[in-house]
């Protein structure tokens, strides 16, 4: 809605002045930090509202508090700011995620441009201080402090959702840090005891529990799942005593010995 058609609103439906209108618009177009509060401590019409100066001195108290945070770069004081509900009694509002555009980033790929620009995806949360609300359902109206938000689960995760899609990088599903696999048939008992070991050595470990899958359906749900590592058992490794580490990433493939096992593991997760 424009400008205009909320001031035809404010003037034919809610009775006020076009002079009132316009001081309104003039007001709600401004945006700052504590200087901006300040100011309009001095303003002459705002300083003759006691309500106004009340909130403006609360204004001024959170932003010193900002300060000593070190937020005060990710807060805008915003006077266009309003929710729909006529149950707040003091400050409201709202979080707007800014992120790095999928559409830059393609533009980079393509013509070299600039993808580190932010963009403004919108409001993901919402809410205010409702000091009143409580007191509605007592019997005897008492305040009760309250202050609250409500989170756009559903914008979230469709922006999360648009991240990983632009994201080179694996999304990771699991903690596990190494698969035990196997390259031959009936070699169950020999995988469920290898896990066991790095189990007990605090390694998150996991196993197919087929008792023959594919070698490469292992490796593939590791790629899918971003497991890092992979412990190849088969008959040629059982007997030179050694595991084929393989890492997922680069498909490299190393013999390491069962003794040096867990310590090269380690190693390479925790890097």
């Amino acid at each position: 809605m424009s400008w205009e058609d909320v001031k035809k609103e404010m003037v034919n439906e809610k009775g006020l002045s076009e002079e009132a209108a316009d001081q309104i618009g003039e007001y709600v177009s401004m945006q700052g930090g504590m200087d901006l509060a300040e100011r309009l401590l001095q303003d002459h019409k705002m300083s003759q509202s006691k309500q106004a100066c009340a909130g403006l001195s609360d204004i001024k108290l959170l932003f010193k508090y900002l300060q000593l945070f070190h937020v005060t770069d990710k807060v805008v004081f915003d006077l266009s700011l309003a929710r729909g509900l006529d149950y707040y009694t003091g400050v409201i509002y709202e979080a707007v995620l800014t992120q790095a555009s999928a559409v830059s980033d393609a533009n980079e790929a393509q013509n070299g441009a600039n993808a580190e620009e932010s963009v403004s995806v919108g409001s993901v949360a919402g809410g205010g201080r409702y000091d009143g609300l409580v007191g509605m359902f007592d019997p005897k109206g008492r305040r009760v402090p309250c202050v609250g938000v409500s989170i756009g689960i559903e914008r979230i995760f469709s922006i999360m959702e648009q991240k990983a899609e632009a994201s080179p990088e694996k999304v990771r599903t699991t903690e596990v840090q190494i698969m035990v696999a196997s390259a031959q048939k009936n070699l169950l008992e020999e995988r469920l005891q290898l896990v066991s070991e790095l189990w007990n050595a605090g390694i998150k470990a996991e196993v197919m529990y087929k008792k023959n899958p594919k070698l490469l359906s292992q490796l593939q749900y590791c790629e899918e799942a971003g497991i890092p590592l992979v412990a190849i058992l088969g008959e040629q490794e059982l007997k030179d005593g050694v595991v084929k580490l393989r890492v997922v990433a680069t498909r490299e493939e190393v013999d390491v010995s069962r003794a040096d096992l867990i310590s090269e593991v380690k190693r390479r997760t925790e890097a």
